[in-house]
């Protein structure tokens, strides 16, 4: 095996990734009051969800330790790459690259790279599948790591959440200080930054208003469709998730599309209801 793929749990992987045996989950790991979550293949999104609809507690989550990504490097594959939730919003990448120390320190050289995603959920499977495309074409593992870097600065992130809570309380909204009343029904608009940050790109009464405004964010901001890939990850709501695949190819006319349900981190953060959308 001539390389590998680490993902961290926040990003999804196809099924195809999955069936491959390029591609790894590191998984992270959920709390919710007394249960115990991890963010793997046994993970029950309709179960999350209604833990978190019962609890008057925020859930909270725990990244891969250092160990789990060292061993992760230690397999047959020659080159190693990691993705991991943005560096701004997890410690998950902070550990990948301690793992990465601690495997040479404990076996010596090898090649290694860890790439912060700057953004989450389906932004990581892109970046992954990125990764896998450069490896099949032949590339050196130094040009492996100078286009997938390329190819995250061109990626941006949108999302609409039917609330915030959990981002807020959990600290990942610093800096964003207009956030309107949900009495409302104001939902606003989100966006990554090119630091991997939060920030709000506009805002919409109701949720379909604001879903039609991320789609003219996400067309206003592609640049030549044609070559992306456009990648959808919704909260148990596939139509939700359908009707915005079908306003954004009204638009636009990437090379191809992947539409996903959120796993746990994801899922934790994106809330019931929430859609994702990465080009």
């Amino acid at each position: 095996m001539s390389y590998k793929v680490i993902v961290d749990s926040c990003g999804e992987l196809t099924e195809e990734m999955k069936r491959s045996g390029y591609y790894e989950t590191a998984s992270l790991s959920i709390d919710v009051d007394d249960h115990h979550i991890v963010d793997d293949e046994t993970f029950d999104q309709k179960r999350f969800l209604a833990l978190v609809a019962e609890s008057p507690n925020s859930p909270k989550s725990s990244c891969p330790s250092p160990e789990r990504y060292m061993e992760g490097y230690r397999c047959d594959a020659k080159r190693v790459y990691a993705v991991t939730l943005s560096a701004e919003l997890s410690g998950s990448y902070n550990s990948a690259v301690l793992g990465k120390n601690l495997y040479h320190e404990e076996y010596g050289q090898k090649d290694i790279y860890v790439f912060n995603s700057r953004s989450a959920s389906v932004g990581e499977t892109l970046i992954a599948r990125k990764i896998g495309e450069c490896e099949e074409a032949g590339m050196a593992f130094d040009e492996v790591v100078r286009t997938v870097e390329d190819y995250i600065e061109s990626q941006h992130t949108y999302f609409v959440l039917e609330t915030l809570e959990t981002l807020r309380k959990n600290g990942r909204l610093k800096g964003i200080k207009s956030l309107v009343a949900s009495a409302l029904n104001i939902k606003p608009v989100m966006g990554s930054t090119p630091q991997g940050t939060i920030c709000q790109l506009g805002q919409a009464r109701g949720m379909k208003k604001a879903l039609e405004k991320m789609v003219e964010e996400v067309v206003r901001g592609v640049r030549h469709p044609e070559e992306k890939v456009l990648a959808i990850s919704h909260c148990n709501c596939p139509d939700r998730a359908r009707r915005v695949k079908e306003m954004l190819l009204e638009k636009i006319s990437p090379r191809d599309v992947i539409v996903l349900d959120t796993a746990g981190i994801s899922s934790m953060y994106a809330a019931d209801g929430g859609i994702i959308v990465v080009v």
